[in-house]
């Protein structure tokens, strides 16, 4: 079976390296409420850096943290290899898996920021959608591994 816009199998070890601990540094900065603004500070070109409603200075270079960028960065590129990476073996079985789980995250991922809008307001919000930015991706890579985790079970069980 032929498989289109899929990665190599070997790019899913490379997706574990960046996504796991970009997503543990994620969570520690955000539950211990670190400040790593002060952390990384390079010279990086910016299309703005004013305020929405105040002076907007733009296509410039400007001093900033890039911590954040770096790990947001990392969870992305990470969470595609993994979730879109070839298993060893790929069939039309695990294509629908893969789908059905697709589908499936997106339904939750959507319903979560839908829930949340209606409940969470101020900063709490701009948080909860700077992890929307990757959490589609890690419902999807929790189903699909899960159920081929199922399926793998049942057939050794089989055996």
């Amino acid at each position: 079976m032929k498989t289109h816009f899929l990665f190599p199998n070997k790019f899913k070890k490379l997706g574990w390296l960046l996504f796991v601990p970009s997503f543990i540094a994620s969570l520690i900065i955000s539950i211990a409420d670190l400040t790593i603004d002060n952390y990384w500070i390079v010279n990086v070109f910016s299309f703005t850096d004013g305020d929405i409603l105040g002076e907007n200075n733009c296509f410039i270079v400007i001093k900033n943290s890039i911590v954040d960028e770096v790990l947001l960065f990392s969870l992305i590129i990470g969470g595609l290899l993994i979730g879109f990476s070839k298993l060893k073996i790929e069939d039309e079985f695990t294509s629908k898996i893969r789908y059905e789980s697709l589908v499936w995250a997106t339904y939750l991922n959507y319903g979560l920021i839908l829930f949340f809008t209606i409940f969470v307001y101020g900063l709490s919000y701009l948080n909860i959608l700077f992890f929307n930015t990757f959490t589609l991706l890690l419902f999807f890579i929790i189903r699909f591994h899960y159920l081929i985790y199922k399926l793998n079970k049942t057939s050794n069980d089989d055996e």
